[in-house]
């Protein structure tokens, strides 16, 4: 496959994906636009190491010097964490991004495009976007939904992110088909707290009928993504007036500054940091950390399911 030329792995994934022991993808943009230096280049780190910690091998993915790597190692992890340079790369800017030879850091649509054209089945992420409130007349809808429509991916997420519109999000992943899986939960959690208020469509409760589903579902040919809703821990997970108050402030200076497109996310989670003086950012890390043993998990029983 000509993609296949624009493809680099670590060492480690390679030697997985050689051997057949389960890989778990991670996106970048997390690192390079979600959350402040150091913590972002720690929580990266604690999350391999989570990964690893239940059998599968973590596979960090990024655009560098116009290569995708799947797998990025601790120096290009540095880079991420600190070069202001590097660009939030999306579906629509791989091409562009790949065809200048620059840094990208990869959002939950373009992690899920190049962990598919790596054979990767499992990702793990903190939230996925959806449609932004008052969607219905800025029409500012993430690429990650239709991504998640087309694309053999299962993803695992504390949900959509607080500052989205939830329900409509849920809705349009209805009309694309998409399977939305609340784990141990029949609520939907809303990235910072356990509950969104809306009823997740199917509720599962172990990675290994997760992975059945996963198999299933492409099997029969399908050919969307899967999202998986793993609720904050409950200890780190934030009061929900809290969490309300800080949104509806930030949404509103974001208003005020014209912050509109890619740049209002990155805006709004820092702005929400510094409202709740970092207990987000704390949650954040928490939930992202929780992703990860469940993804790898998850990983590992798609694997077995795969042999049968």
């Amino acid at each position: 496959m000509k993609t296949e030329s624009y493809l680099e792995y670590s060492e480690e994934v390679e030697e997985a994906i050689q051997t057949a022991r389960p890989v778990v993808a991670l996106e970048s943009t997390i690192i390079s636009h979600g959350m402040p230096y150091p913590q972002n280049l720690e929580t990266a780190h604690a999350v391999s190491e989570i990964i690893r910690s239940q059998g599968a091998v973590p596979a960090t993915i990024g655009i560098v010097n116009g290569k995708i790597k799947i797998g990025l190692n601790d120096e290009e992890l540095e880079i991420f964490a600190q070069n202001e340079e590097v660009l939030k790369v999306s579906r629509r800017d791989l091409a562009s991004v790949l065809s200048q030879k620059q840094h990208g850091g990869t959002t939950v649509a373009a992690t899920m495009i190049c962990a598919y054209m790596a054979g990767i089945s499992v990702f793990v992420t903190g939230g996925v976007g959806g449609v932004h409130r008052q969607g219905e007349s800025t029409m500012d809808v993430s690429a990650d939904l239709i991504e998640l429509s087309q694309t053999r991916v299962a993803v695992v997420c504390a949900g959509i992110k607080a500052i989205l519109d939830i329900p409509r999000t849920l809705e349009v992943l209805e009309t694309y088909g998409v399977p939305v899986i609340g784990y141990q939960s029949r609520d939907f959690p809303a990235f910072y707290t356990r509950s969104s208020g809306c009823k997740a469509p199917i509720s599962l409760d172990s990675p290994e009928k997760i992975a059945q589903l996963m198999e299933l579902q492409w099997e029969l040919g399908l050919k969307s993504g899967i999202l998986i809703g793993n609720p904050v821990p409950e200890k780190e997970a934030m009061a929900e007036e809290e969490i309300k108050m800080a949104i509806e402030q930030a949404l509103m200076e974001a208003a005020e500054k014209s912050i509109l497109g890619k740049e209002i996310t990155p805006f709004l989670l820092d702005k929400i940091k510094d409202l709740t003086a970092g207990k987000s950012l704390q949650s954040n890390i928490a939930l992202v950390k929780n992703n990860a043993r469940l993804g790898a998990q998850i990983a590992m029983a798609f694997q077995t399911e795969k042999r049968k």
